[in-house]
Order: structure tokens, then sequence, then C-alpha cells
């Protein structure tokens, strides 16, 4: 019987790592990606940033358990290599939502290579008003159909805003 390999990476949840202050840095393999287990497309070592190498739909995901009612800031530091190619123009969306079936909230960058920063620009904040939940986000580009590559995903976080 032929092995079976899925398309896409799931997450590793031992990959991720909550403090003590409630915040959580999740590294690429505690992250969902899109044909992640494609090495056509992607390539997502033990350890370091996943690379996109080319792909048309841009889609990382995350889902992380919130204890504690608050408002939570969500970003992900990223790099576009300098052979980076697609970005120029093309909007990446950083979305979250605090319920499974709630509306998402986004924040919209536009990146460019050579980039090592840190998205959304603007803060994503989702007020997370009933505990226990989960708290969904992700970061996308499938809107243009546009080919790009050479973006590095080093890291998701996902941090209490203090108030």
């Amino acid at each position: 019987m032929p092995v079976v390999i899925k398309p896409h990476h799931t997450a590793d949840t031992d990959a991720y790592e909550k403090q003590e202050d409630g915040s959580f840095t999740i590294v690429p393999k505690g992250l969902n990606i899109v044909w992640g287990n494609d090495s056509r497309y992607w390539k997502i070592p033990d350890d370091g940033p996943a690379e996109l190498i080319q792909a048309s739909w841009l889609e990382v995901t995350c889902v992380v358990p919130i204890t504690v009612a608050g408002k939570y800031k969500v970003s992900f530091n990223v790099r576009v290599k300098e052979n980076g190619f697609g970005w120029n123009g093309t909007p990446v969306r950083v979305m979250a939502r605090s319920v499974k079936n709630g509306r998402y909230k986004y924040e919209t960058d536009r990146l460019s290579p050579g980039e090592n920063i840190t998205i959304p620009s603007n803060s994503l904040v989702i007020n997370v008003k009933h505990t226990p939940t989960d708290l969904h986000f992700g970061l996308y580009e499938v809107w243009t159909g546009k080919w790009k590559g050479g973006l590095e995903v080093i890291k998701a976080l996902v941090q209490p805003v203090v108030t």
C-alpha cells in the first residue's frame, strides 16, 4: 500500500511557547502552511525560518488557546529575500478572529525584497471577551493569483495588550 503524504504542513503544537504573561511565540513548525509539505513550494527546516520557494496561494495559519479575557496583538516576523519575486505592490493580509465562526479583522501590508519586518505595520488587536477560547490567525495572499517567492516566515507572535 503506498504511503500518502499530505501536501499541507500541519502545525506541531509543541512548536510554540506560551510565556507567563500570556504571550505566544510560534516558530514555523507550529504553523499550518498550505502546500508546506511540497518541496516545490516550501522549505520548512526543523530550526529557522520557513521559506516560500514559489506559490500563487499564500496561507499560513495558527490557532492558540486563550485562557484570559483581554486584548491580544497578532503579528508575523517575515523577510523577503533579495531575490524574492512577486511582492512589489502585492497586498498581504494578517487576519485574526477570536471565535471559530467569528468575523475576521485584518490589516494589509505590502512587502518588498530585502525587508525584514514585523507585519502588520498597523497593530492588529483582537478583543477576546469570553474564555477559554481559541484565537485563529494567519498570513494570507490568495487574491491576486500572482506567483511569488523568497518569503521567509521567521515566527508568529500573539501578545496581550497591556492598557
